[in-house]
């Protein structure tokens, strides 16, 4: 008595009949989007960084203050 599901080839066909159709919906930036998306990741990863590394710092500071 095995609880496993049997998948007829029709099945797995018309699964990979869907997924070939949803690939076939994927639109791709163009290039002066896909620069204007990487400019912006680019700079709001920096200002996190930037971020990060002054609240550390000043955290620093303040723990070695204190001890």
């Amino acid at each position: 008595m095995s609880d496993k599901k049997e998948t007829s080839p029709a099945l797995k066909r018309s699964w990979f009949q869907g997924l070939k159709l949803e690939f076939g919906k994927i639109t791709w930036p163009g290039k002066k989007q896909l620069a204007k998306e990487t400019t912006v990741v680019l700079v709001v990863a920096i200002l996190i960084g930037g971020i990060i590394t002054v609240v550390d710092w000043l955290l620093g500071l303040g723990l070695n203050y204190l001890w």
